[in-house]
């Protein structure tokens, strides 16, 4: 089980799915702490899937999580080129367990 799952990191969902467990019994997303953030937009451009956008708020422009299904399970790219640290996802070993089970319900 543990090698399927490493074969499948970071491949992009089909039709809204991940290894046939619908995308969304997954909670897998990023969270941008505002606090930290600098607003780079570096996590915009480098998300190609569309899980972020820019808001204006108060005649600034920050980065948002806009569709956060949009993540590619398991992938922490956007949170490992921030430069201020500012976005974080669920823990990875939690959500590997949560797939298995999940898994293991879907044969059941």
């Amino acid at each position: 089980m543990r090698e399927t799952l490493k074969k499948k990191e970071g491949l992009a969902m089909s039709e809204g799915r991940y290894q046939g467990i619908p995308r969304a019994s997954i909670p897998w997303f990023p969270t941008i702490d505002y606090k930290k953030c600098v607003s780079c937009g570096k996590c915009v451009e480098y998300c190609k899937l569309g899980a972020y956008s820019y808001e204006e708020t108060d005649g600034e422009k920050r980065p948002v999580v806009v569709k956060p299904n949009n993540c590619v399970v398991l992938c922490k790219g956007c949170q490992d080129i921030c430069p201020s640290k500012a976005i974080t996802h669920p823990l990875r070993k939690e959500t590997i367990n949560l797939i298995r089970k999940l898994l293991k319900q879907k044969k059941q």
